[in-house]
């Protein structure tokens, strides 16, 4: 098990990206959460296999199709065992 925190810099709110990070960790079987920051990022925790970690961090460079990401920021930590994905609010 790993865990990959990103912060997601860009046209990012308001553009249904938290519920297709949602949808995409629930698609590759991966665990944590998302939620919007109050500077206009948006935060995500992925846990589950590296190399599936990787697919969805890959996702996360284009995002849904209304978003316009423009840097991706990610760190390695341990994980801390999420049973499913949420959306945070």
């Amino acid at each position: 098990m790993k865990r990959a925190r990103l912060l997601i810099s860009g046209r990012v709110q308001g553009v249904w990206f938290r519920a297709n990070t949602r949808e995409k960790a629930e698609q590759l079987d991966l665990r944590g959460w998302v939620r919007n920051l109050s500077n206009g990022r948006v935060e995500i925790v992925f846990e589950g296999k590296k190399e599936v970690i990787e697919k969805a961090i890959e996702w996360c460079h284009h995002g849904p199709s209304f978003a316009k990401v423009e840097k991706v920021k990610i760190k390695w930590e341990e994980p801390e065992g999420y049973e499913d994905f949420k959306v945070l609010y």
